[in-house]
């Protein structure tokens, strides 16, 4: 079977990134320290202010646009009134590889970066940020390139050469290795510590005190480091809560018939023969003439699309070696609970990759989606027992990235502790666009509608009239109680082979 990337198991995700962080290493512990907090060191900090998010982003040069640095730009214009930038998942395409932070995210971030007026001397490893920028993994931010790839990334360099303008997926050497570019891009990787310099790391910069214990501190233009995976932070009165949804989104009910089985294994025959036919239409484009490489790059998206779909079928047909993250969702139901229970927190914000809800042609229907919708409402239940929370939501805001578009979605009653909730997904800031399901813009379970989307932006049009709106959000805190947000999209569409910049009305919630 064909195959570009290949996804580790969620058991690898988790034993791998513990290992980076020194995961309740005695040296942490014995200081009393917490691995999943910091506190941002902000002078300006105060109850109103603003934040970005991005997401889907990590995406190089398109033929004579780039769009990821078009948003970029855009944003730039927000950054002196703005605090942070929180970015979705999928920081590097198209396997999380090192090779590729330079082109893919250090050039169009530059700006944001110590030393960014020459991005060429700066390594992944060694970034430091002007002002905080604040991921969560992606699905492509773990995957790693197939044996297959591997191989052909071994060969003689004009074949290398031919294949990458041909594909022209962001491949070269290697993948991710398991998300480790991430992390060393934007972790505190404690197990590259030399340990006779570790306690006095550990005293250097963990030296923020909270309510959990001593925590990281986070300091712009000094040491912009994040202590996990998963982790929270409190800013204005705030919670954030940003999660590894990597690790609880395998599929819930296994595949267990044989018809069931088959069915799936003919979808995947199916799209593998698609994958074929797409491969043999890339190969007859000159990607040098402007509707060619056009045509070429929407190859190139349908290629990457359907592996999506393939290895979300793969995730339903494995499900007996599945692994669930419960520690991580129960660090957030506990942390949940402590924040609607403290005097000090006006509001709740939880950001993560895959979207719970979504309208997006690809993502709606995946085993995946409905996966880390059940279990985030598992822990919002949970919540809801243990916290009496009359008629407040848990969250004020769920941020998502994952489906390539622009959505803000409100769930109605579902029946669970997710409902009334404002669900927003950025993840239209510089890879490929995807259009809107045309199943419409309601979402039902069970014959009953438990959602509805409010604001959809992503690809339409076809040939000479497609139109390829990217995006970025802008969020404005208010200050006072209730907590009030608005939202404010911006974006930047290309059609006609030009860049066109506006932005959208503005959504207010609370």
């Amino acid at each position: 079977m064909m195959r570009f990337v290949s996804e580790p198991s969620t058991a690898l995700k988790i034993q791998k990134m513990r290992e980076r962080v020194q995961w309740k290493a005695p040296s942490l512990r014995d200081r009393g320290i917490d691995q999943t907090r910091f506190v941002i060191d902000d002078p300006r900090e105060q109850n109103a202010f603003s934040f970005l998010v991005i997401g889907d982003s990590g995406s190089g040069r398109h033929p004579g646009h780039f769009p990821q640095r078009q948003i970029a730009e855009q944003m730039l214009l927000h950054k002196d009134e703005c605090r942070f930038v929180l970015h979705t998942g999928d920081v590097v395409y198209l396997v999380g590889s090192s090779e590729f932070y330079p082109q893919n995210f250090i050039e169009p971030y530059r700006e944001f970066l110590v030393g960014g007026e020459t991005p060429t001397k700066i390594k992944f490893d060694q970034m430091v940020f002007n002002f905080p920028f604040l991921p969560v993994l992606g699905n492509h931010d773990y995957y790693d390139l197939t044996l297959f790839y591997g191989v052909l990334a071994q060969v003689s360099y004009p074949l290398r050469l031919l294949l990458r303008k041909k594909i022209d997926l962001d491949i070269r050497f290697h993948g991710s290795y398991q998300g480790k570019a991430f992390a060393q891009a934007f972790m505190d990787t404690l197990w590259l510590k030399d340990p006779m310099h570790l306690a006095e790391h550990l005293d250097r910069h963990y030296t923020a005190e909270t309510s959990t214990g001593r925590c990281l501190k986070y300091e712009p233009g000094l040491f912009t480091r994040l202590p996990n995976r998963y982790y929270t932070f409190r800013y204005g009165g705030i919670d954030f809560f940003a999660l590894d949804s990597n690790t609880f989104n395998e599929p819930i009910v296994p595949s267990s018939t044989q018809e069931d089985r088959g069915k799936l294994l003919d979808r995947r025959n199916e799209i593998e023969q698609e994958m074929q036919q797409l491969l043999q239409e890339l190969s007859r484009l000159n990607v040098n003439q402007p509707e060619q490489s056009d045509a070429a790059d929407d190859i190139r998206v349908k290629l990457q699309q359907l592996e999506e779909i393939q290895l979300d079928i793969d995730k339903q047909l494995n499900t007996e070696a599945s692994v669930t993250d419960y520690e991580q969702l129960d660090w957030l139901r506990d942390r949940l609970i402590a924040s609607l229970n403290s005097p000090d927190v006006r509001g709740r914000i939880i950001y993560f990759h895959h979207p719970p809800y979504v309208t997006e042609a690809t993502k709606w229907y995946q085993a995946q989606t409905h996966a880390v919708r059940y279990r985030l409402r598992q822990v919002f239940d949970d919540v809801a027992k243990a916290v009496d929370i009359k008629e407040r939501s848990i969250v004020d805001l769920v941020l998502t990235g994952h489906a390539h578009c622009f959505e803000y979605l409100r769930t109605v009653e579902t029946g669970h502790a997710d409902s009334n909730i404002n669900w927003v997904i950025c993840g239209g800031s510089g890879y490929s666009l995807r259009r809107q399901r045309e199943e419409g813009t309601e979402i039902e379970e069970d014959d009953r509608i438990v959602a509805k989307s409010q604001l959809f932006v992503g690809r339409t049009g076809q040939g000479k009239d497609k139109q390829r709106p990217y995006s970025f959000l802008r969020i404005d805190v208010m200050d006072g109680e209730p907590v009030k947000f608005v939202l404010r999209p911006y974006v930047s569409e290309w059609s006609q082979r030009q860049w066109h910049d506006r932005a959208l009305d503005p959504i207010v919630i609370g």
